[in-house]
């Protein structure tokens, strides 16, 4: 997901507690869930997990994180959420690799959300490889 705006509009985002249900849509707690890789203390260990935890971020406006797993060759300079985006679900549509056996992998996925109250989707195939061991976003094409 590279969504990137600055315009302010709209209410906040609700604030996601480490008890919180993930906004990833696993059913766990955000703190033994998404919030882990968040924090730093584990990593995410395949590519699922790892958009997973990319679409926690977003839903938690956690830009730090979103760009320490963003590949060095295509991160943006910074992150700015648009206050009217409440995101509300994630569908893993597919997975191709991306298992501790391999160096690359893909996740296409469906993101909802709502952009001042109207609902709406982004469908998108984000690629990942690894990067000094670690799971990293690089680049998407966008499906729809």
């Amino acid at each position: 997901m590279s969504r990137r705006t600055s315009r302010p509009r709209g209410p906040a985002a609700a604030r996601i507690t480490s008890a919180s249900p993930c906004p990833c849509g696993l059913p766990a707690a955000y703190g033994e869930c998404c919030g882990r890789f968040h924090s730093g203390s584990a990593a995410a260990p395949t590519c699922e997990a790892l958009m997973r935890s990319r679409y926690a971020a977003f839903a938690a406006r956690d830009a730090a994180y979103l760009l320490r797993t963003w590949h060095p060759g295509t991160r943006p300079p910074g992150v700015d959420f648009d206050p009217g985006t409440r995101w509300t679900g994630l569908d893993i549509l597919d997975t191709t690799e991306g298992s501790a056996f391999h160096s690359t992998g893909t996740v296409t996925f469906r993101a909802h959300y709502t952009d001042d109250g109207r609902p709406d989707s982004l469908h998108e195939q984000s690629r990942f490889v690894r990067h000094e061991g670690a799971w990293v976003y690089t680049t998407a094409v966008f499906a729809d």
